[in-house]
């Protein structure tokens, strides 16, 4: 379990899947990505410009343009954390509103953040709208502010133009809030992967992915994963945001979808099969399993089938987290229960070349493997960095490491993710659930926002399951 806080940001990118010998499957009828027509042009705002005294609602005219402030002006006292002359500040439930349509759309947006003097902490939020202010949704988690030195939060909008920002301080209290250095990436929109058909994905469900703080799912409603997310993924669009379903890999399913793709999920309660034509959730009827940090064993038969799965040309994506992380209490955590999947099956032992090391570590490192490798730098953008919050290590054989330690020689041990082949299929390991944790899930949760938090995570999730469909 996750002992630590993180940036924030939400939703969108993309993906695909797998081609090999299990059975086809039919070209899903989903939407088709649509590209921004936007500029390339980013927008950086310094509230240098502009003068409000005064708390009461109001325009102000920014470098940026015209805002709106209400209960909110411009300070530059002593007492205001600021980069340069002054920096906005907030009170009770102040708000600051964009009076126009960023005409580039907007991608990662950056926020300085401090409390004012002496004051408590406070609660703040960014909203977003796509249709010139109507209605807003909200962006990512609620921030706190507790220093009085400016740090920064990040989110990922991910929304084509128009796009209009609203910064809403939501304690309601009287401690004042500052923000400076706003700065608002254009929208990139997502590469699409080769134009080979949309894939279907299976997110495993039924090994207590949902326990205690975990949500690795899609979708999760009233407590249940169920096979469909809802609402229909027929619904979204290029500009759908990840909020559009409630799971913690929200952002993941929806960006599968946007580039065509089927999400599905395994649910509690359905075994896991290959080959077995009654189960209408067999193995075969996808290209990509994946299962993020499992916490109940395998079966014999379901290790059997995933490992058959591989062998015949699928693509299983693996996840786990730090030794001695078990959720349920059963025993069992995911390092231990991917291990078990590799040294006891009826298939072949080491079938992948791996294993997961038993350490828990915290670190962000730029230790990548050089090289044209398709999951490093594939369509969805070069990968630099990889953050762990609480995760564990990989050794390897005949495996390829990918990441390493940042202290570490780029060896067969230290790894932080990995990818192989078995058969005709491929593989990927990633020993930490954060980096695909969007931050926002299913009541009860606990989440953090690790999949905007670097950009990089986002890229290595989307070139490996690229990878996995053998698009890459």
């Amino acid at each position: 379990m996750k002992h630590f806080v993180r940036l924030l940001a939400v939703p969108a990118l993309a993906l695909a899947v797998l081609n090999g010998c299990t059975r086809p499957d039919p070209t899903p009828a989903l939407p088709t990505t649509t590209s921004s027509s936007a500029d390339a042009t980013a927008v950086a705002e310094t509230f240098e410009t502009g003068t409000k005294t005064s708390y009461t609602v109001g325009p102000v005219i920014l470098a940026s343009g015209s805002w709106t402030f209400d209960d909110a002006l411009l300070g530059n006292s002593t007492s205001d954390a600021k980069t340069g002359t002054q920096a906005a500040r907030l009170r009770n439930s102040g708000k600051l509103t964009m009076s126009f349509d960023l005409s580039g759309g907007a991608g990662t947006v950056t926020l300085d953040h401090a409390r004012y003097g002496t004051d408590a902490a406070s609660t703040w939020e960014l909203w977003a709208s796509a249709n010139s202010g109507s209605t807003y949704t909200k962006i990512g988690s609620t921030v706190s502010t507790s220093g009085t030195t400016l740090q920064t939060a990040s989110f990922a909008v991910n929304l084509p133009a128009p796009v209009r920002l609203e910064i809403r301080k939501t304690d309601a209290t009287t401690a004042r809030l500052n923000l400076d250095n706003l700065n608002v990436q254009p929208y990139g929109g997502t590469t699409p992967p080769p134009a080979t058909g949309g894939k279907k994905f299976l997110f495993d469900g039924s090994h207590a992915e949902t326990a205690s703080n975990a949500d690795w799912v899609p979708d999760e409603d009233a407590g249940r994963a169920a096979r469909y997310p809802t609402p229909a993924q027929s619904g979204i669009t290029a500009s759908t945001l990840e909020s559009y379903w409630t799971g913690g890999l929200s952002a993941w399913g929806v960006a599968l979808a946007k580039l065509g793709n089927t999400v599905e999920t395994l649910p509690s309660g359905v075994a896991i099969s290959y080959g077995n034509t009654t189960n209408t959730q067999d193995l075969a009827n996808y290209r990509v399993f994946v299962v993020d940090e499992p916490n109940t064993r395998f079966s014999d038969a379901e290790k059997t089938a995933i490992l058959r799965f591989v062998q015949n040309g699928g693509g299983l994506f693996m996840i786990s987290d730090h030794n001695i992380s078990d959720r349920n209490n059963d025993g069992w955590d995911s390092p231990a229960i991917w291990n078990d999947l590799m040294t006891t099956n009826s298939v072949q032992a080491n079938p992948f070349g791996l294993r997961v090391e038993l350490t828990n570590i915290s670190e962000t490192t730029t230790n990548v493997r050089a090289g044209a490798n398709p999951i490093l730098n594939g369509s969805q953008g070069a990968v630099t960095q990889l953050k762990f919050s609480n995760g564990a290590t990989i050794a390897t054989t005949t495996a390829t490491p990918l990441i390493w330690r940042g202290s570490v020689t780029q060896g067969s041990t230290a790894a932080m993710c990995a990818s192989s082949t078995f058969g005709t299929g491929r593989v990927v390991l990633i020993t930490d659930s954060s980096p695909a944790d969007d931050g926002t899930g299913s009541s009860g949760h606990t989440l953090y926002p690790g999949w905007t938090e670097i950009a990089s995570h986002s890229r290595l999730h989307l070139n490996a399951s690229l990878w996995l469909a053998k698009q890459l």
